[in-house]
């Protein structure tokens, strides 16, 4: 019996919330451990930001993995797979002995975090109507703040007394929540059935056609710049988050705990940000308000970092994390840019390999800080933000990218009809 479209958009809006949440935990928690690591193992901080690089480059590499198995296999199965893949690689952290052991699992976790990104953007996008889009992508991957925060709050109750193995095991046994859930009450979306029963996922080869479907005349010029939006504001943010709670210990004279209450308030500013950057979105416009929120970004991130009074960071903190709502707006702008058939694949590519890009930023900001201290670097990140938000403003707005992904959608089903 199908299940009425009311009750369906809100089954997957929650089952996509959950399960964005757990992979930025088994995100977040590594740059909160990040200085009970160090010590742990004996690394320098060069090796420290190796494990987040190795981490993002695994992301990155999961838009031509999991993107693609999202759009031949159905974003049910691939959310799924991505998330039994990292929460199982992420308990095995705590079994680590060597650093380079750590190293090696968190790249392959990354596969399954990024996994998660595509298929949830794809999913949410095809299910909620046009003009709720912006708003219910934006709560979806606001999810990722309330990870941060559930992190936050993981790390400050284990941290302390039972040290980071035990932080690891828990997290990534955790997942199971989400995998449960969309085992049982999340179904497959609707338009990827209906391109499959056309005959556009059928097609022999068509996985390997995903790809090069992205760099066709039309989408090239999308996918160049999404790319690259996504590489300056990512390697923006990593450089920054991955080092802000080692900054607010070393550089702030926080002690650890105070440090993961301090990035659990932080995000609850960001959470905030997220939903009415969401609603501003379905107002205005996607593409302006992106704009928006990575110009505040850019310009907040700065002052945030010269602030050496404990209450006034506690205070700023939300406020400037409110404008870092460029993840949650860009799940259903990319979405839009791209057909149904090549969506998840699109937008994936945009958004994690962006992230891979990015990759590198943890580990120069690690190098550069050990002459320079943690805040320049921090600060200068500011503007990569501020050049993203030039980036954006070259990429078409909504209405021209729906017209566009309408004529890919039409093309490509029309191509692989006739090849059958």
């Amino acid at each position: 019996m199908p299940l009425n479209p009311a009750s369906l958009k809100w089954r997957v809006l929650l089952g996509c919330f959950l399960s964005y949440m757990f992979d930025a935990v088994d995100i977040i928690i590594l740059a909160i451990a990040m200085p009970a690591i160090t010590a742990s193992l004996q690394i320098s901080q060069a090796q420290a930001g190796l494990l987040v690089t190795a981490t993002l480059l695994g992301i990155g590499l999961s838009s031509v993995v999991m993107g693609r198995l999202a759009d031949t296999m159905g974003r049910r199965t691939a959310m799924l797979l991505s998330l039994i893949t990292f929460g199982v690689l992420t308990m095995a952290i705590a079994a680590a002995t060597d650093w380079r052991q750590v190293l090696l699992l968190r790249f392959l976790a990354g596969l399954g975090l990024g996994g998660v990104w595509s298929a949830a953007a794809a999913h949410v996008s095809e299910t909620w109507p046009a003009h709720q889009r912006g708003r219910a992508t934006a709560f979806v991957l606001s999810s990722f703040s309330v990870g941060a925060v559930v992190a936050a709050l993981a790390a400050a109750w284990l941290l302390p007394v039972h040290g980071w193995r035990l932080l690891f095991l828990v997290c990534g046994a955790a997942v199971i929540v989400a995998i449960v859930y969309i085992w049982l009450c999340v179904p497959e979306s609707a338009a990827w059935r209906q391109q499959r029963d056309l005959g556009v996922f059928a097609k022999k080869g068509a996985a390997g056609a995903n790809l090069s479907q992205l760099f066709a005349p039309g989408m090239l010029r999308i996918t160049l710049l999404g790319t690259t939006t996504s590489a300056l504001a990512l390697s923006a943010y990593w450089g920054a988050s991955t080092w802000l709670p080692t900054f607010l210990v070393r550089e702030r004279g926080l002690d650890v705990a105070a440090m993961a209450s301090f990035v659990a308030v932080l995000n609850v500013g960001m959470f905030v940000g997220y939903n009415a950057f969401g609603l501003l979105a379905d107002r205005i416009g996607k593409q302006p308000a992106l704009i928006a929120s990575l110009v505040g970004s850019g310009l907040m991130l700065p002052v945030y970092t010269v602030v050496t009074d404990h209450a006034t960071l506690l205070v700023l903190g939300p406020v400037f994390a409110f404008f870092m709502a460029f993840a949650g707006l860009v799940g259903s702008y990319f979405a839009e840019l791209y057909p149904t058939h090549i969506r998840a694949t699109g937008a994936g590519f945009c958004f994690n390999v962006g992230r891979g890009i990015s990759a590198f930023a943890p580990l120069v900001l690690g190098i550069t800080a050990k002459a320079f201290g943690f805040a320049p670097g921090i600060a200068l990140c500011g503007g990569l933000f501020l050049l993203s938000a030039a980036v954006v403003a070259l990429l078409p707005g909504a209405v021209a990218a729906q017209e566009a992904g309408a004529e890919a959608s039409a093309a490509g089903a029309e191509s692989s009809l006739d090849a059958s």
